[in-house]
């Protein structure tokens, strides 16, 4: 009997590591992130270069997503802009990068996300931002591109007034150039699930 129940073993640990439940998806390299905003001279971009995150959901039979958790971090000294140096150590010091490192977005609350597949159609995603410092609930509008071999895809943008979070828009060339409070997040990011890649490779 003894024999008979550790021959079941296996295939029970089998079996339980199939069931669904929650699984953790990290971001995966090839992500976009940019800051657009305006000023008086013309429209600027910055480009945020070291993110890092990670997502907990469920991903149900029926195609429909749980999603129980997300975490993005974005390191504030890797923002790089294309109006040059002068412009990135503004940005630092509005986002008082030397106190606040970090910009955190959270989930707020638990979602469903109802058969996950590409669609034009926004879904509103609420979660926290903190940035220099202060942290505000938002709601970004996110649209999802599907799970394919155990990716999770977002894209989407969240449009913030930088005064909100007592930050001052950035002015530069002895004031000649002098950025609008305006800007808007863009994001297109990949989240992967290592232990579903994994076993595609082995």
């Amino acid at each position: 009997m003894k024999k008979y129940l550790l021959s079941l073993l296996p295939v029970s640990l089998l079996v339980s590591a199939d069931l669904p439940g929650p699984k953790v998806y990290t971001l995966s390299p090839g992500y976009t992130v940019t800051i657009d905003g305006t000023s008086n001279l013309r429209n600027w971009q910055e480009k945020v270069g070291e993110v890092t995150g990670e997502i907990t959901a469920v991903v149900n039979e029926d195609g429909s997503v749980d999603l129980t958790s997300l975490r993005i971090k974005m390191e504030v000294l890797s923002i790089k802009s294309d109006m040059g140096r002068i412009m990135d150590n503004k940005t630092y010091e509005g986002l008082k990068a030397a106190a606040y490192p970090e910009i955190l977005f959270t989930l707020g609350r638990p979602l469903k996300l109802m058969q996950v597949r590409e669609s034009q159609n926004a879904i509103p995603l609420e979660g926290n931002l903190t940035l220099a410092g202060i942290c505000k609930p938002v709601t970004m509008q996110v649209k999802t591109f599907g799970i394919s071999q155990g990716k999770l895809v977002f894209e989407g943008s969240q449009a913030l007034k930088m005064t909100d979070y007592g930050v001052k828009p950035p002015s530069a060339l002895f004031g000649t150039m002098r950025a609008g409070p305006d800007i808007t997040i863009r994001f297109k990011t990949d989240f992967s699930n290592q232990s579903f890649t994994t076993t595609l490779k082995n």
